[in-house]
This record gives C-alpha cells, sequence and structure tokens, in this order.
C-alpha cells in the first residue's frame, strides 16, 4: 500500500483534539523514499501548552500477519530470514494491505500467495500501532482457521524461507524461546494461542 500524507496521529485534529491528546499544528514531507517509506516532520502541541517542533513521524504501508492452522491443528509458519534478523526466524504468513483491500482481503490474499492455502474460518485478534509515538503504519492480526490447500505458492516475497507445520505444544515452545524474533509474529502468535485457550473454555 503506497504511503500516502498523513494528517497525523489518529484523532489528532487540529479541530477538536480529546482532552489531553497531543494536537498536530503543522506537519512537513522530509524524506519520500518510496511507497515504503516517508518521513514527516511534525509540529506538535501538547496539552500542557508546549510545542515541541521537531517531532519525527514515520509512514509505512499497514500490514497483516495471519496465525494459520489446517484441519489436523498444525500451524502453518515459516522459517525464513529476515534482513533485520541475521540469525533467521519463525513467521507466520503476513505482507502489506494493497490500496482498496480491507485488511482480511489482505490477509486472505497473502494466505492464499504465500501458504496456497484458504481458510474457512477467520477471526481478528486486533489491530495495534506499529510505533505509538511515531506512528510506522498498523498492524491487524488475525487468526486463521481450517486453512487447506488449494493452490501453489504464489509469493513474490525476497527473503528464504521454508514451510513449516507445528503443533500447538511445538509453536509454544517456540515463541517461549524466543524463537519468533520479531514483535508483530511473536505478538500474534502469543494472541492466537489465547484466543484458542478462551475459545476452549
Amino acid at each position: 500500500m503506497p504511503a500516502e500524507p498523513h494528517p497525523g496521529p489518529p484523532g489528532s485534529s487540529a479541530a477538536d483534539p480529546a482532552p489531553g491528546q497531543w494536537k498536530t499544528l503543522e506537519r512537513r514531507t522530509i524524506l519520500q523514499h518510496s511507497k515504503y517509506l516517508a518521513v514527516e516532520n511534525h509540529t506538535v502541541l501538547l496539552p500542557d501548552g508546549q510545542v515541541i517542533p521537531d517531532w519525527p513521524w514515520v509512514i509505512t504501508p499497514d500490514y497483516v500477519n495471519i496465525v494459520a492452522l489446517n484441519p489436523q491443528g498444525e500451524f502453518i509458519c515459516f522459517r525464513q530470514m529476515k534482513y533485520a534478523v541475521p540469525q533467521g526466524t519463525l513467521a507466520p504468513a503476513g505482507g502489506y494491505i494493497e490500496p482498496g483491500e480491507s485488511a482480511l482481503q489482505a490477509a486472505q490474499r497473502e494466505l492464499l500467495e504465500e501458504t496456497g492455502c484458504q481458510a474457512s474460518d477467520w477471526s481478528l485478534l486486533g489491530s495495534f500501532a506499529v510505533d505509538a509515538n511515531r506512528g510506522a503504519g498498523t498492524a491487524y492480526l488475525f487468526l486463521a482457521q481450517g486453512a487447506q490447500k488449494i493452490a501453489e505458492r504464489t509469493s513474490d516475497d525476497l527473503e528464504e524461507q521454508q514451510l513449516v507445520l507445528l503443533s500447538r505444544d511445538e509453536i509454544t515452545a517456540a515463541l517461549k524461546r524466543g524463537e519468533f524474533r520479531f514483535l508483530s509474529g511473536a505478538a500474534a502468535v502469543a494472541l492466537a494461542l489465547q484466543y484458542l485457550r478462551d475459545q476452549e473454555g
């Protein structure tokens, strides 16, 4: 999803900020790197009247991560390399939301592209600001149950990766060992496991 001019943090309208909320007085683009990254400089008014003239705001695309289970109850994951994680990491499926897509549509597309699977049961685990102070988009985390392979993978990901199937005990142990080495992936798995426990009562 291309980075587009951002009015500031959600709800930071200069017209009617909520009590205690920071107010965006002015914003200026200082870097337009690509559709994946832009940086703005914001002038911000704090609730106590203090003005910060140089608050950095990072614009990156919103994205999805999908924790998928097949009908046998196995978790569909990847072992993959990430540029910022040179030792490699376990990861759920995921990717950027394209223009015109809802988060759910993006999640369904990414699961099909990356794993060749469609799922019959989808649950939104939550949507989260990636950086609570500087933006960097929103992460939408999903649980997809009943995922079955219907096609060959068509992913264009740059990372070297291997698809793996993990039992619930295996993925729980991997999470505890820190093998999901990036925040949204670890959060998605932790939330999915908690969701499943809650559903079981």
